[in-house]
């Protein structure tokens, strides 16, 4: 396995220092924390580091100066963030003038600190690949990017899961993609869900010539045309009991037996699962194997669905807009701002390829360059009002009714539950009464146990 994300941590106080290193070993990073400035000093150089985080006041010196003394010998290559007394915020403010990535005040919330190093890190590593390489520019999609960058030069089987249509496939092709010794070779997937028990066997394992009726001719299974590859395994939680004993025994002897043969043949591969069911579930009821279950979920990778990382929305329409220009050789389509406001409310059950066939709709149905609103979906869209000619709605409003329909959305989604729905929007259920109630939600749209 390729070595963990490493931080730089220039920390004086015991204490604060051992929370921290503490916390970011829980969170999969490596971490070397230097307690003075001359210490850290002699180790920035030698030592490749993801992110340095530093106390401005320190026993031996200033983080600062030592943040501007590398800064002005050109070597600052990742980001920096500050660890700030009251007192010094104004110092830290001119800091991020300065080329700093941010700063954070003390007493500091740790997990509001997990969150934004995850963040920055996440940024520094998708630093230089191209916007089409992406799988999206919400949070949660830059951190898996940015872990996919450090599975790929391992090969431990790896589990993704994620409602239909959130893009688990585009992950595991982005992994295979960014794989140095795989990436020239095969990537081959299945839907396991797809197939009966019969014709999954021989998708997977191959089959001889004559081994059933219409086996006219020997044929290699998955396992064996993605050898030295990837093979990936979509919908395996939909894979029939029998089936489950033969990938597991694929899996453990690293080879297979044709249907209606005899001969072991090795393979040598990357394996990559998927499903959008809960497995463990499935497991506690006898409806998976447990012994499967644990061989395939060596590394686990869950995809949000798309309500909850809307940010990644306009990011996904752009896309889809530049491949329908290009595979119609028609001009680029545009977005009216009501039909951007209705994508952006919209709850997309079907997550991505809901969305995708919205914006292929759209396009198709309308003449001309603009996409309105009504052309997205089957079904009528009331657009909002329209502005007057060169009257655009206050900014205020237009977020405050976006954050409203999200609300709203999230509750329907837990039943109105404040708790799973606080959880959900990563607030507190205080937090989450009291925009309620400046956003005028009523009460009864949610309840607290």
């Amino acid at each position: 396995m390729s070595e963990r994300t490493r931080l730089c941590l220039i920390e004086d106080d015991l204490i604060m220092g051992e929370s921290l290193c503490d916390r970011f070993a829980l969170e999969g990073y490596a971490v070397d924390w230097y307690q003075g400035i001359a210490e850290a000093r002699a180790h920035l150089d030698t030592q490749d580091y993801s992110l340095v985080l530093s106390d401005i006041r320190l026993g031996d010196g200033q983080g600062d100066e030592l943040f501007l003394e590398r800064q002005e010998a050109g070597g600052i290559q990742v980001p920096w963030v500050f660890i700030t007394g009251y007192g010094t915020v104004d110092r830290a403010v001119e800091l991020l003038k300065r080329g700093a990535a941010d700063y954070i005040t003390k007493p500091f919330d740790l997990d509001a600190l997990v969150d934004k190093l995850g963040d920055l890190v996440a940024d520094a590593d998708l630093a230089g690949v191209s916007d089409s390489e992406r799988l999206g520019t919400s949070p949660p999609m830059r951190r898996i990017s940015a872990l996919l960058g450090r599975l790929a030069e391992q090969s431990s089987t790896v589990l993704v899961t994620g409602e239909s249509g959130t893009g688990k496939e585009a992950v595991a092709r982005e992994l295979h993609r960014l794989d140095p010794a795989r990436s020239d070779k095969p990537f081959v997937p299945v839907n396991c869900g797809g197939l009966t028990e019969t014709l999954l066997e021989a998708e997977l394992f191959g089959h001889e010539k004559g081994a059933f009726t219409g086996a006219v001719r020997a044929r290699p299974g998955v396992f064996e045309q993605a050898h030295g590859g990837t093979l990936f395994l979509d919908e395996v939680g939909d894979m029939p009991p029998v089936m489950q004993v033969k990938l597991l025994r694929a899996i453990q002897e690293r080879q297979v037996v044709r249907v209606g043969g005899e001969t072991p043949i090795p393979v040598e591969l990357r394996l990559i699962c998927a499903t959008h069911r809960d497995l463990l579930q499935m497991v506690r009821e006898g409806r998976f194997r447990e012994d499967l279950y644990y061989r395939i979920h060596v590394i686990h990778l869950r995809i949000p669905p798309l309500r909850e990382r809307p940010e990644d929305i306009p990011w996904l329409v752009q896309r889809f807009l530049d491949d329908f220009a290009r595979e119609h050789g028609e001009p680029r389509k545009h977005l009216t701002p009501a039909a951007e406001t209705t994508l952006l409310r919209h709850p997309w059950p079907g997550n991505i390829r809901e969305l995708k066939h919205a914006i292929e709709r759209a396009c198709i149905m309308s003449p001309g360059t603009d996409l309105a609103a009504d052309a997205l979906f089957d079904e009528p869209v009331v657009e909002p009002p329209p502005q007057a000619e060169g009257e655009q709605p206050r900014l205020s409003h237009y977020l405050q009714a976006c954050e409203e329909s999200y609300i709203r959305r999230a509750l329907d989604l837990h039943d109105g539950h404040i708790g799973h729905t606080a959880a959900n929007l990563g607030i507190s259920r205080k937090n989450l009464w009291e925009r309620m109630k400046r956003l005028g939600i009523p009460s009864g749209a949610g309840h607290a146990d």
